[in-house]
């Protein structure tokens, strides 16, 4: 009989904790809390921007190769659209020329970093270093300053963040990915993004993505259709007072 209570009690006990976690889980969805961005002090990139411009931004990744670089310039052209370049600092040693000719059509240039690590990994030394060296690569053909840094494979963490706040350059995620690199067809990709795109969306592209030529005209005509004018995320992102939320987006403070 002693046992049968014990274990009564014992179930008891274990109905109440699970039903404290449940609530507890409640109450942290209902806040906007998620397991990635929970933890108390973790600093958070700029994932998309509160704004109420009906803007999207456009952004390519250049590690590897650039085949379909001119061709993507071209169509931005032929649309009218400015977009925003995240470099490596060994693809702008291999391609010089063509980062002249991007910053020459009017497109902004952020860093993707200097040897495209996982970031997180390093040292604050090492990390400011990865964006000083790739950044004064940028700055010395453009003549312009580098204010966007975009994380290799989007990690980071609060070294990170505090490294580029320090150094006066915004951390760049996304919201919006295309997975362009995973050899999405056309369709695919355009149907994938104009699903999700938002005010203050920014878009993930890669510059040698296998069909970026065939999805990227689909994507900005639908765009456009849905009225969303286009602008390169430095055009879109507060430089100052401002805070991220732990969703990733970008809030402007009220200032009193």
């Amino acid at each position: 009989m002693k046992i049968a209570v014990v274990r009564k009690k014992t179930l008891r006990n274990i109905f109440a904790a699970v039903a404290a976690l449940t609530l507890l889980l409640s109450a942290a969805a209902s806040v906007g809390y998620s397991a990635v961005s929970a933890g108390a002090g973790r600093r958070i990139p700029v994932y998309n921007v509160d704004t109420d411009r009906h803007v999207v931004s456009l952004t390519f990744d250049a590690a590897w190769g650039a085949d379909k670089t001119k061709g993507i310039l071209d169509i931005l052209d032929d649309y009218g659209v400015k977009a925003t370049f995240f470099l490596v600092g060994f693809w702008v040693d291999n391609f010089p020329e063509m980062v002249k000719e991007i910053d020459a059509r009017g497109h902004e240039i952020g860093t993707h970093s200097e040897t495209h690590p996982h970031m997180p990994t390093l040292s604050k030394e090492k990390i400011k270093d990865e964006l000083s060296v790739s950044s004064g690569k940028i700055t010395d053909i453009t003549g312009k300053a580098v204010l966007l840094f975009r994380p290799p494979f989007g990690d980071y963490n609060n070294t990170l963040v505090e490294s580029c706040e320090e150094m006066q350059i915004i951390p760049v995620q996304w919201d919006v990915d295309s997975l362009d690199w995973k050899g999405l067809s056309a369709a695919a990709i355009h149907q994938r993004v104009v699903g999700k795109v938002k005010d203050g969306s920014i878009v993930l592209f890669h510059n040698n993505s296998d069909n970026i030529l065939e999805a990227l005209p689909l994507v900005i005509e639908t765009l456009k259709l849905k009225k969303f004018t286009f602008a390169p995320v430095g055009d879109v992102v507060y430089k100052t007072d401002y805070y991220v939320d732990n969703n990733g987006t970008q809030h402007k403070k009220d200032i009193q």
